[in-house]
């Protein structure tokens, strides 16, 4: 009997030391990195945007756009204004005014460089680089016929 009492202590101080042990020099794990892109930056959802396509001297239909952008949160703190309004502002002049966007005679469409100029205007508006990315949700063309009165 006091055989196997030796033996059960025996073993229960040899797993506490080999325990101590590995904690005592196991090498330090290396820290996650944090995603320095992401840290401070705020995603800001704005309200869909309803553009009119005007040609031929009558309006042909509507852009239903949902536009999302992130911002450097620390920036907007100091700032008296929030961001929202300009991006919403930006978007409406750069659909409405391209002569490019002609949904009549549809061709592919460079909506990177589009949303380059809305982010580089906005920033530009704005006095700094408030704006990191600017994104799209939704993008919609509705005709005019197809809108229930």
């Amino acid at each position: 009997m006091a055989r196997i009492v030796i033996t059960g202590l025996w073993i229960c101080a040899i797993t506490v030391l080999s325990s101590f042990a590995v904690i005592t020099w196991m090498p330090a794990f290396p820290k996650p990195k944090a995603e320095e892109y992401l840290e401070g930056l705020t995603y800001q959802k704005l309200k869909p945007l309803n553009i009119p396509i005007i040609a031929e001297g009558s309006v042909q239909g509507y852009i239903m756009a949902t536009m999302i952008f992130t911002a450097d949160s620390h920036l907007i703190k100091g700032m008296g204004v929030t961001p929202a309004p300009f991006v919403m502002d930006e978007s409406f002049r750069q659909i409405y005014g391209d002569g490019d966007l002609d949904f009549r005679n549809l061709k592919k469409y460079d909506i990177t460089k589009r949303l380059e100029e809305i982010k580089r205007r906005v920033n530009e508006r704005l006095g700094s680089e408030v704006v990191k990315d600017v994104m799209i949700e939704n993008f919609n063309f509705v005709t005019k016929k197809d809108i229930r009165s």
